[in-house]
């Protein structure tokens, strides 16, 4: 369990900080960035669920994809070791990634097939969930970097995968089933 008595250390102070394992590292490391992205979809999904006129069904999945985003970033601010004992770290797990699946047949089921690509935009919400959708695309490629030089939990990058196309088909739904979805003109401006 999580107990924080004190929000500053001071121990960051010198472009430092800990790692799960308490490693420290630099602030940029590409562990940190990985989970840095992590937590700004997070935070989006925040805002995405502040921006009201999301049902009640998509409300709960974005509450329990930000609990499993915490999951998330405890799996990588804590290096994966070879000999690693399960379940000593808290892992991201395939059946986090099968729910997103499920989520995005349940809601793509009832919206039309797309014969042009979305421009991000009209409702509030789906404004930002399609800005969380880019964020966490940018969270995947960062997890991808920094997989090439260190261990990382492969089911990670599988769940941000999901995550983000769960994020775009619900930007659609949050956009009246696709009806106000805002669609790409190639050359509009062209002509």
């Amino acid at each position: 369990m999580v107990y924080l008595s004190k929000i500053y250390t001071k121990t960051g102070d010198a472009g430092e900080t800990g790692l799960g394992d308490g490693t420290r590292v630099a602030k940029d490391h590409p562990r940190v960035n990985a989970y840095g992205a992590v937590d700004e979809v997070n935070a989006l999904l925040g805002l995405a669920l502040s921006a009201g006129a999301l049902s009640t069904d998509m409300q709960e999945l974005l509450l329990s994809i930000q609990n499993d985003l915490f999951d998330l970033g405890a799996d990588l601010c804590v290096p994966q070791t070879a000999n690693e004992q399960a379940g000593k770290s808290l892992r991201i797990q395939e059946k986090q990634a099968l729910r997103l699946e499920a989520a995005i047949d349940s809601f793509n089921a009832h919206l039309e097939p797309l014969k042009s690509f979305v421009l991000p935009g009209g409702s509030p919400a789906a404004a930002w969930l399609h800005l969380a959708r880019t964020v966490c695309r940018r969270a995947e490629r960062d997890v991808v970097t920094l997989a090439r030089g260190e261990s990382v939990n492969p089911k990670a990058i599988v769940y941000l995968n999901r995550l983000s196309d769960l994020l775009f088909v619900m930007a659609r739904v949050a956009n009246n089933n696709g009806k106000n979805d805002v669609l790409w003109q190639p050359g509009k401006s062209q002509k």
